[in-house]
């Protein structure tokens, strides 16, 4: 027998080499797909079908509130379920009925397809109780809830869920509006005025009135116009008490002070309170009379300027006529608003929108004013206007202490005249005589008209006296027209 190498291939058997390399190759790549093939099909075998259908909530107790109604009250979710292997896919509803109801009149909620999950807010589960359900505010009571799986196979077929059990208490809704009226606002007792609250944005049940108010009562209703029901004063200043029939006490709160008041009403607590600000009753303050610019016409009345240092000060300066006149606080063209009416010449009173009193002051002769109101102290200061010359071309050159007081026309306050000597210089018409020189002037603007020079302004316009001589030199504060006659 002869001995052959191993390791030794003669040439003549190369291609079988070849050939049995590429059979080993194939046998072993088909071995590696079957091994794949097989652990594919273990694996697919270990793959579990989704189990029963179930639902859960996120609580199974829960006492509802108002202050929380934007928040979430429950979260139910729930499994798939399964559709047997079919690949059909599967649309949910969900029911929820108050127990022992056995869902005979549900609420249901069509779901669709992919969705497990429903949450419920405070104010929607709330209103769903009281409004669908039958439940009954501040009693607690239990829900019942389901979920109902639907496979859209052919045929269809239904699977439902066991029943779980929520108790609820439900909230009875306080008023979502709430609205203040009494003679201590600024719209009286006429309950189709009354001022509307506002509500706080987090809280629903919390409102909150800033505004004037002035000495008297007031209450709160819950709708415009709708005198029943109204929150009325309760044990002390800081509790209400809700009012429903004229048979309950009708007991209101009071107002020792005016001013801009903040009052803030919690409808749940049953609880007011009242701080008062440090602003003025009133931003706006007005003039109406046969003595002011535009007389009785109250919706043009003339609106006096507000001081933006202190504003509790307005402050009119112009032409007045003789006759009356008084101060509204706005441009309320049925009259029924509060006024400001003199007590005397320097104070005054609130004049209550629809009382009869009647008292204005009065202008005896036309002029140039200026009328300060302070709403702090309710004093009242009313001063004509007076015109003084000084420069170098007056006799009494720059000496502002002993400028030259004009003669002011008999009938017209406004016009005023000076008649006598003046030198070669310059001129203008302060309106007092302070010496430090803050206060407004007349000055320039041509040679026969003047402007009103505001006080600390850098603005200096005068007429100039060319030739010494006697002059008579007109002034018309109202017309702002200036004239002279005489030597020029």
């Amino acid at each position: 027998m002869n001995k052959h190498n191993i390791f030794t291939i003669p040439v003549s058997g190369i291609n079988i080499l070849k050939l049995s390399v590429n059979r080993i190759f194939i046998l072993t790549l088909s071995g590696m797909m079957i091994f794949l093939l097989s652990c594919q099909k273990e694996e697919s075998n270990d793959i579990k079908l989704a189990g029963e259908l179930s639902l859960s909530a996120s609580a199974d107790t829960i006492i509802l509130s108002q202050k929380n109604d934007k928040n979430v009250a429950v979260n139910y979710n729930w499994t798939t379920g399964t559709n047997s292997g079919t690949g059909a896919s599967i649309s949910y509803v969900l029911q929820i009925d108050k127990a022992g109801n056995n869902f005979a009149s549900p609420l249901l909620f069509d779901m669709g397809k992919a969705m497990f999950a429903k949450a419920f807010s405070v104010a929607d589960l709330n209103r769903s109780l009281l409004e669908r359900l039958g439940f009954t505010g501040g009693v607690s009571s239990s829900l019942e809830a389901r979920i109902i799986a639907t496979i859209n196979s052919s045929p269809q077929t239904e699977q439902t869920s066991p029943v779980i059990t929520l108790k609820v208490t439900p909230y009875q809704p306080v008023s979502k509006t709430l609205y203040i009226f009494g003679d201590a606002t600024p719209n009286g007792w006429d309950a189709t005025k009354a001022i509307k609250l506002t509500p706080d944005t987090d809280d629903p049940t919390l409102f909150v009135y800033k505004g004037a108010l002035s000495t008297g009562s007031y209450k709160f209703i819950a709708t415009l116009g709708q005198l029943l029901p109204s929150y009325n004063r309760g044990a002390d200043a800081t509790h209400l008490v809700f009012r429903t029939t004229d048979s309950q006490p009708d007991n209101i709160f009071s107002i020792t002070e005016a001013g801009v008041y903040k009052i803030t009403v919690s409808l749940l607590d049953l609880t007011v309170s009242a701080v008062k600000l440090n602003q003025p009753p009133y931003d706006k303050i007005y003039m109406v009379g046969t003595a002011a610019p535009n007389g009785w016409d109250i919706a043009t009345a003339t609106e006096l300027i507000q001081d933006p240092n202190n504003p509790y000060v307005f402050t009119y300066i112009g032409v007045m006529k003789a006759g009356v006149f008084k101060f509204p606080v706005n441009r309320n063209s049925d009259w029924n608003q509060d006024m400001y009416m003199r007590t005397d010449e320097t104070h005054m009173y609130v004049h209550r929108g629809g009382d009869t009193d009647d008292s204005p002051w009065t202008i005896a002769k036309k002029g140039h004013y200026s009328i300060k109101l302070n709403l702090m102290d309710n004093t009242i200061s009313i001063s004509r206007t007076k015109l003084y010359m000084v420069g170098s071309g007056t006799p009494i050159g720059w000496s502002i202490d002993k400028a030259i007081e004009m003669t002011e026309d008999a009938t017209d306050g406004c016009i005023f005249t000076y008649t006598g000597p003046m030198v070669k210089g310059e001129f203008k018409f302060p309106v007092n005589r302070n010496t430090d020189w803050g206060q407004d002037m007349y000055e320039r603007l041509d040679n026969t008209h003047m402007y009103r020079h505001i006080g600390g302004q850098p603005d200096d316009n005068k007429w100039t006296i060319t030739t010494a001589g006697n002059y008579v030199i007109t002034a018309n504060i109202e017309t702002l027209i200036m004239s002279f006659s005489g030597k020029k």
